[in-house]
């Protein structure tokens, strides 16, 4: 009997496959558990026009995720971090910190899970991938720029005083 898979069968097939089963597995455990159903004109037919949307929504993620990654591919930003001697950070720099900062300076929201990139303790120009889909990666360029925490500090201790 030819049966269309609803769900992944351990050792018999994936979701959506059309596969053989014996008349007693199809009737006694795949259809009654709503594992399957049988394959007839129709239940093909509607799995075809169920895969033929999937496909139709998959192509709309990647061109929306493409069209995110033409505008992060040229951007350039800049992340002001507190440093220390030689230029080395207090830590490091995290994927939330640099999602962040591409959020305030490009107004695009990047899901810091979706951030890939090395542990950053120096300041400098810096490279991250950020998979937008599957089928979809593009590298971001960030530097990181000390920030002028002492003068700061003074501009602070003199706007006091006055």
């Amino acid at each position: 009997m030819q049966v269309i898979l609803l769900e992944e069968v351990k050792g018999v097939g994936k979701k959506g496959q059309i596969v053989s089963a014996s008349d007693g597995h199809a009737m006694n455990f795949l259809l009654p558990r709503k594992l399957a159903i049988e394959a007839t004109k129709a239940n093909l037919a509607q799995l075809d026009a169920q895969k033929k949307k999937a496909e139709h929504k998959l192509d709309r993620e990647v061109a929306s995720a493409q069209k995110i990654a033409d505008k992060l591919k040229d951007l350039k930003i800049q992340i002001p971090v507190r440093v220390g001697e030689k230029g080395k950070l207090f830590g490091s720099i995290s994927n939330k910190e640099v999602a962040e900062a591409v959020q305030s300076q490009s107004g695009i929201a990047i899901d810091k899970k979706k951030l890939n990139m090395p542990a950053v303790k120096t300041i400098g120009e810096h490279t991250a991938t950020i998979n937008l889909h599957a089928k979809v990666k593009v590298s971001l360029t960030f530097e990181l720029v000390a920030e002028n925490s002492r003068n700061s500090v003074e501009e602070n201790r003199n706007s006091v005083a006055e």
